[in-house]
């Protein structure tokens, strides 16, 4: 909190979410960073702090912080590198092409479906309801695997956020299967 006899003022730029880890069954430690700018005077100074709070998540699922902020060291970047994924070639050109079409088809829709509309492209609930007014732009990169009578497909999917105008890009792994038609089964 700012004095209030400093004439200063403080934006907050960011909140980055580090690590939750559970206490016990209700109460949760949060690690967290806000980024800030403060202004004092006519000079800006953009700042980072981390922190940790401890929260309890009542039966209503309401929570509360029980625990204030306190400070904390700030995770550092791994250098990890994920492997990236490859087709393995088990899916013939055909087969991917009617999937690709498929996926475009649901995926326009996906945002503002009912759940009865859902059940035409996914089985047992496996993706649940968004209802957001997001606009679908394109497929990223598919990656088919066959699998049995199965197919996997890991892709991300482009989307228009039409509240917040910001691209919002979104990763799944899915798992298809072909009965009368192409179906989300996982």
């Amino acid at each position: 909190m700012i004095r209030k006899d400093i004439p200063t003022s403080s934006s907050v730029n960011d909140i980055q979410v580090w690590q939750v880890s559970q206490v016990n069954e209700n109460t949760f430690e949060v690690l967290f960073s806000v980024e800030q700018v403060i202004t004092e005077d006519k000079d800006k100074e953009t700042i980072s702090s981390s922190f940790h709070v401890v929260v309890h998540i009542d039966e209503s699922d309401n929570m509360v912080i029980i625990k204030n902020p306190t400070m904390s060291k700030k995770p550092q970047k791994s250098d990890y590198q994920p492997k990236q994924l490859e087709s393995d070639h088990t899916v013939d050109t055909e087969t991917m092409d009617e999937i690709i079409s498929f996926l475009e088809t649901f995926f326009q829709l996906y945002p503002t479906a009912t759940e009865k509309e859902l059940t035409y492209y996914v089985s047992n609930h496996v993706l649940p309801m968004i209802n957001k007014e997001y606009v679908f732009e394109e497929l990223v990169n598919p990656i088919f695997t066959r699998k049995d009578n199965q197919v996997i497909v890991n892709v991300a999917v482009k989307y228009l956020d039409q509240e917040t105008k910001a691209t919002q890009i979104s990763q799944f792994e899915l798992i298809l299967e072909k009965q009368d038609n192409w179906k989300i089964v996982k």
